[in-house]
Formats: C-alpha cells, sequence, structure tokens
C-alpha cells in the first residue's frame, strides 16, 4: 500500500473515508480502477487519457483551482502547478501532487480532500486523479508525473 504523507506537516495519512472513492456520476464509493492502482503504485493511470483528462478539466474549474492557479494551471495568485519546477518539489509526481492537493499546504491552500475541509464534501480519490491528470496535459513536455 502507498504511504501517503501531508504536505503540512510530513505526516503518514490513510482516507478511510468510504464516501472519498468511487466515481463521481455513479455515486456508488466504489474504488474505481485508477483508485486501487495509485493506491498500490503511486500510478495515475488516468494520464493520457483523454476522457479522464476532460474530466480533470472540469473539475479543476467546479472547485475553483482557475481563482489561484488560472485557467491552465501555470499559476496567477497561486503557484504554478506544472514544472519544470515546482513550489513542492514532490508535485512532479503524481503521488506528491496527490498529497499536496488532498490535505493542503502551509502556504495558504486548503485541503481539498473528501472530509478534510468540511465532514460531507470535497474531491474523491478519482476525483483528484482526474484533475492531475489534466494539470499534466498543460505542463512541461514528458513530465507524466509517473515516472
Amino acid at each position: 500500500m502507498l504511504c501517503l504523507k501531508k504536505t503540512t506537516d510530513g505526516t503518514a495519512f490513510e482516507i478511510t473515508n468510504p464516501k472519498a472513492f468511487g466515481d463521481t456520476k455513479k455515486k456508488d464509493n466504489v474504488k474505481t480502477a485508477a483508485e486501487i492502482e495509485f493506491l498500490k503504485t503511486g500510478k495515475n493511470i488516468y494520464v493520457g487519457d483523454p476522457v479522464a483528462e476532460k474530466r480533470g478539466k472540469k473539475r479543476f474549474g467546479y472547485w475553483s483551482c482557475t481563482q489561484c492557479h488560472g485557467p491552465t494551471a501555470k499559476g496567477q495568485v497561486g503557484p504554478g502547478l506544472v514544472g519544470p519546477t515546482f513550489k513542492y518539489p514532490k508535485d512532479a509526481t503524481n503521488k506528491g501532487m496527490f498529497e499536496t492537493v488532498w490535505y493542503g499546504t502551509n502556504g495558504g491552500m486548503g485541503g481539498k480532500g473528501y472530509g478534510v475541509m468540511t465532514p460531507d464534501d470535497g474531491m474523491t480519490v478519482d476525483e483528484l486523479l482526474k484533475t492531475i491528470a489534466w494539470i499534466r496535459t498543460n505542463g512541461s513536455e514528458g513530465v507524466t508525473g509517473n515516472e
């Protein structure tokens, strides 16, 4: 099992709320193949999947990420998310970017993970993986985060 660590203090965390998993369109809270693979290996199988990336772009807008990171995730008020340099160097990997977004940062971004800010709201693991896949489409050529 993948060991996830908070960006805020480096402590390990587990995602235990069953509502944090599953395809939000189905609303079934059953882990998707992408969630299972990511939690096992840290690999985001949505990178390079145009359907998932399109959904990720929608989620990026829905969660108001554009307000700080700009419409193409290259930065605005908040830092760029596409590289080749990252405010948090671990964001060069999908595991690292997942950790940063799920629990937030000391720099002012609140956690977007399900149940982090409020008990019954937030991105599911699947939504966040799709969003990260879309972010990777805007970045440095060849950087998938799965390296």
